[in-house]
C-alpha cells in the first residue's frame, strides 16, 4: 500500500478546501468532508449560531458527542453481553472464568 499523498478538494458550507491525504483515504475524506457539511448546513438552518467559525465548532461538539455516545454503548453493550455470558454459564452449570 502506498502512502504517496494526492490533493483532494472538498467543499463545506459552499467553501472549497485543499486537503492532501494518502489516495487510499480518498474516498473516507470525501464522505468525512459531505458529513460535516451536512451538519453545518442543520446548524445553520437552525438560525440559532452565526458565524461560519460557530458554525464549525458547534458540528465539531455534536459529531463528537455522536462518536463518544457510540463508544460509550459499545463499552456498555460489552459489559451487558459478558453479564449474559456469565449468567449463561451458570445456568448450564459451567464454572466462571
Amino acid at each position: 500500500m502506498s502512502q504517496e499523498s494526492t490533493t483532494v478538494e472538498v467543499k463545506i458550507l459552499d467553501k472549497e478546501y485543499l486537503v492532501a491525504c494518502p489516495e487510499e483515504e480518498r474516498d473516507a475524506l470525501t464522505r468525512a468532508a459531505k458529513h460535516l457539511d451536512k451538519k453545518m448546513r442543520e446548524i445553520r438552518a437552525s438560525g440559532k449560531v452565526f458565524g461560519t467559525e460557530r458554525i464549525a465548532v458547534m458540528a465539531a461538539l455534536n459529531i463528537t458527542h455522536e462518536l463518544l455516545e457510540q463508544d460509550s454503548m459499545s463499552g456498555a453493550t460489552k459489559s451487558i453481553l459478558e453479564s449474559m455470558d456469565s449468567k449463561l454459564d451458570n445456568a448450564l452449570g459451567k464454572p466462571s472464568e
